[in-house]
Formats: C-alpha cells, structure tokens, sequence
C-alpha cells in the first residue's frame, strides 16, 4: 500500500538551519519521516527504524517515528532527501510538487547509508 508524501518545514529545522545546511542536527532533522502508528505496525516498523521511501522521482533512506499524521500519509522534512523524491518537473510553476506524491515504503536493508 503506498503512502502519499507531504513535506514542509519544521521548526527545528529552521533553527538548526542558522547553523548551516551541513550541520549535523540540519542533516539528523531532514533525514527523518513520520508516519502514523498503524502505518507503522502495518509495515513491521518500529521507530528508529531505517526505511527506504521510493517515489518514481528516486529513492531515499529516513530514520521513521510516530507523528501525529493521518493514517496513508508519511511527512517529511523538506531538504536535501526529500528532495530526492519530489522529483524536477515543475509543470510550467518553477516549483516541482512536494506534496501529494505517492510514495512507497518499506524497512531498509541492513548496511544501506543515506
């Protein structure tokens, strides 16, 4: 059952951002997803797990926890993995679309870095 991608920004994003875009608590805050608990459990998912999210834009590899989104979709922090999986086709806007994307998920394998 494939999941429908929304992305924004987070608050903690936006602060960790002051310290740049390569900081380490920018990175830990773009590379995670929320899902809802039983879009978890019916993934065998546990929080902190590894998870690979695959668009027909590409692919990308997140740490999953329970958010307190609506069960069928994932949120995911708007930055350089997210971005993986939007895709570049602007549709004449300038903008690619980064919500409403339907979006694979599954565990991911073991050894496999973002």
């Amino acid at each position: 059952m494939k999941l429908i991608l929304i992305t924004g920004r987070t608050l903690k994003q936006g602060c960790s951002s002051m310290l740049g875009k390569d900081s380490p608590d920018y990175l830990e805050e773009t590379a995670r997803a929320e899902m809802n608990r039983e879009d978890l459990d019916s993934r065998g998912l546990k929080e902190g797990a590894r998870i690979k999210a695959r668009t027909d834009a590409g692919v990308a590899l997140f740490t999953c926890q329970e958010g307190k989104v609506p069960r069928g979709i994932i949120f995911v922090p708007s930055g350089p993995l997210a971005n993986q999986l939007v895709g570049t086709d602007t549709q004449g806007s300038g903008m690619p679309s980064s919500k409403g994307v339907e979006v694979e998920v599954e565990p991911a394998e073991k050894g496999l870095s973002s």
